[in-house]
């Protein structure tokens, strides 16, 4: 893994809450311990609140976790989403050809100084921008 920082996409942080114990959730949790024990981190509010909603929603976590979890979440390094994070996705969701709201992710990784954004949401190993996009489940 290189240094710098690393921005955590929803879907990431969600399989850590999946009741299921497959390779993926244990995968999302020694990826976000890491990053997490090396003061790399870096998540957005959208991040947060997505989170939040879709542990309601998808996971049906019970509430006192997930607030406890999102909770946790709002402690770490966080990109604050503005005005000049929204304009900036505009142009990104246009010039990648991206939905609106992965490219709001890519805004946020790059206004947070991120190289890394880990997903699964859009292609592994490609660059947009300044930030390379690593999908953490993909086996190479």
């Amino acid at each position: 893994m290189s240094a710098g920082k690393a921005f955590v996409d929803t879907n990431v942080l969600l399989y850590m809450y999946a009741e299921t114990g497959d390779a993926k959730k244990t995968i999302a949790q020694q990826l976000y311990e890491d990053l997490l024990s090396h003061q790399r981190l870096l998540l957005s509010t959208q991040v947060v609140q997505e989170f939040y909603r879709a542990g309601q929603k998808k996971l049906r976590v019970p509430k006192e976790l997930l607030r406890r979890a999102a909770g946790d979440l709002l402690g770490v390094p966080l990109v604050i989403v503005g005005p000049e994070h929204i304009r900036s996705a505009f142009d990104i969701e246009q010039r990648y050809g991206i939905a609106f709201w992965d490219a709001l992710i890519v805004a946020s990784a790059e206004a947070g100084g991120a190289r890394i954004i880990y997903t699964e949401d859009l292609n592994d190993g490609q660059r947009y921008g300044d930030v390379v996009a690593r999908n953490p489940f993909r086996s190479n």
